[in-house]
């Protein structure tokens, strides 16, 4: 026999006198019950721990705020103030990057937090405060975690919902063995292959950011954030995925926003039982008061979900920031075979085993030479993430990549058709982002240490390039689409050491109309190379991208 159980009568909504800070409340009145001893120090520790997480203590990020120039953007100035390093912090570790150890963070952070909450609740029980103090106290710090919540995770989600982050694979990426990836390197890919998938993600992730800043959406949001980034947090340690900690960080902070509301989803899906939503919310009494509150959310929905939608639509467009955005030789574009190679006037043979020899040789798009030696090469963990300018920085097509492929950046005078080559890997590449604590996608040193590095780097003073070859050159700063151009962009371009201690090569290149390359010169041992490249038009049977970034 079927059973009616009875309805819990709902009560009224009500105003609430002023609490004497200026701010009334409205309620459903059963939420001004009385707080347990319990639930009072539980409290004091969570305000404490998610305070420190939620909002930035460092240095850095302040400087970057107050020195933006807000008339000339680039999206990485607006994703580094939604992507910030919190918490307390006693061993050089971040919330970002691959190390597990950056959890030690939210450990410190944690046990910090214990101490305070309990100074705090032997500073309570000298006075006598109402139940309301602690639901107001809880509003704010909802609030607090949920803006910082969902402007990180739109900042996160737009990389994605404008395919930058997981690129389509290069020439270079294709002619490379699955054996020769990470796993870390194989999952990026296969996201990269499939960029509607990738804009899926992104849709997800700006979906539950937008819905975290209103109230009444508060739920919705967090249940998609905490699915969303549980999935990611998994695939961080399944494959290695190298932000292993920031992907945590916004479960934790979905998780907290969900704690409020589990007994009622509990109530209404489990006991399948009538359920009130009941939720304290402050009554903004005073007209300066509303204005203030819709003002600042108004503020960070035009500048976190306009604004920076049109500097990631601009960055996407011509300047994808884990791909080199200055467009490549065209004629010399793509795979060829290398069907003869001399070295000092010697013709070597091929040998699958020559640790000289060249193999697939790959043109890309963009300013990248890459040909396979077999020989072991240094291995680069960083996933090529950050927010290099520079197109020698942007290395992406390198990260995780083994089996010997070499990289090399080019810069080409095309009336001398003379190629200035340095290679991508670079032992002291300081590519981190000093402001969020993080170059980009994990797997790097903090950025203190790669400064060290940086600095401690031999360098070169040979003038290598000729002043006229460099005027046919041209600035590679000014070669992409001019709504690209930020502040940013023009600082880095400024600020780039000169003269770094790189592997290069000089080489002259001839032909017709690309389907045979012949290339003369030096290589990075200062040996002569003679080298016949014909083009190998393959067919893959993996099908082109129908989504590119950039324009080449």
């Amino acid at each position: 026999m079927a059973t009616i159980e009875t309805i819990e009568p709902i009560t009224n909504r009500q105003t609430n006198p002023d609490t004497g800070n200026g701010i009334g409340t409205i309620s459903n009145s059963p939420i001004i019950s009385e707080w347990t001893r319990t639930q009072k120090v539980i409290f004091r520790v969570a305000f404490i721990f998610f305070v420190c997480l939620s909002i930035p203590n460092g240095v850095e990020w302040y400087k970057h705020v107050a020195n933006l120039d807000w008339t000339n953007l680039h999206y990485r100035d607006l994703y580094d103030i939604a992507r910030f390093g919190s918490g307390i912090d006693l061993f050089g570790n971040t919330l970002f990057g691959s190390r597990l150890n950056g959890y030690a963070n939210w450990i410190v952070t944690f046990l910090v937090a214990v101490v305070g909450g309990l100074i705090w609740t032997w500073v309570d029980a000298k006075r006598i405060p109402t139940p309301k103090n602690y639901n107001l106290l809880y509003y704010w710090l909802r609030v607090i975690v949920r803006y910082r919540a969902g402007i990180g995770i739109i900042g996160f989600g737009f990389t994605k919902l404008l395919p930058v982050q997981m690129p389509y694979p290069s020439f270079g990426l294709l002619e490379t063995n699955l054996g020769d990836f990470t796993a870390q390197k194989i999952y990026w890919l296969s996201i990269g292959i499939v960029p509607w998938y990738q804009i899926f993600a992104g849709v997800v992730e700006v979906s539950a950011g937008t819905l975290l800043f209103f109230r009444r959406t508060t739920t919705l949001g967090a249940i998609l954030l905490f699915g969303a980034l549980g999935d990611i947090v998994y695939v961080n340690f399944a494959y290695d995925g190298g932000v292993h900690v920031y992907s945590s960080y916004f479960v934790l902070l979905a998780a907290f926003l969900l704690v409020h509301d589990i007994p009622k989803i509990y109530r209404l899906l489990i006991q399948e039982r009538f359920t009130v939503p009941v939720n304290f919310y402050p009554a903004f009494a005073q007209t300066w008061q509303k204005y203030t509150r819709i003002g600042l959310k108004t503020a960070v929905i035009v500048l976190f979900l306009g604004v920076l939608f049109y500097l990631q639509l601009i960055n996407f467009l011509y300047d994808p920031y884990k791909q080199p955005s200055t467009a490549g030789v065209k004629k010399l574009r793509g795979t060829y075979h290398v069907t003869e190679f001399r070295i000092n006037n010697q013709v070597l043979p091929f040998s699958p085993e020559d640790s000289v020899r060249w193999q697939d040789v790959t043109f890309e798009k963009w300013t990248t030479l890459t040909y396979k030696v077999n020989r072991p090469l240094p291995l680069d963990l960083s996933n090529g993430g950050g927010d290099p300018m520079r197109d020698i920085n942007r290395t992406f097509e390198i990260s995780g990549v083994g089996g010997g492929r070499r990289i090399f950046h080019y810069q080409a005078d095309t009336v001398n058709q003379v190629l200035y080559l340095q290679d991508k890997y670079f032992l002291f590449q300081g590519r981190r982002n000093k402001v969020a604590g993080v170059g980009g996608d994990g797997g790097q040193d903090n950025a203190k240490k790669q400064q060290k590095k940086k600095e401690a780097a031999p360098v070169y003073d040979d003038n290598w390039i000729p002043k006229e070859a460099l005027a046919n050159i041209g600035d590679e700063n000014s070669k992409i689409d001019k709504r690209a151009a930020s502040t940013r962009r023009d600082r880095e371009f400024a600020d780039a050491p000169k003269n770094e201690k790189r592997n290069r090569m000089i080489l002259k290149y001839a032909t017709t109309d690309g389907s045979r390359v012949i290339l003369t010169g030096t290589d990075d041992r200062k040996n002569s190379v003679y080298i016949v490249l014909d083009k190998a038009n393959k067919q893959y049977a993996l099908s082109a991208s129908t989504l590119e970034a950039g324009k080449y």
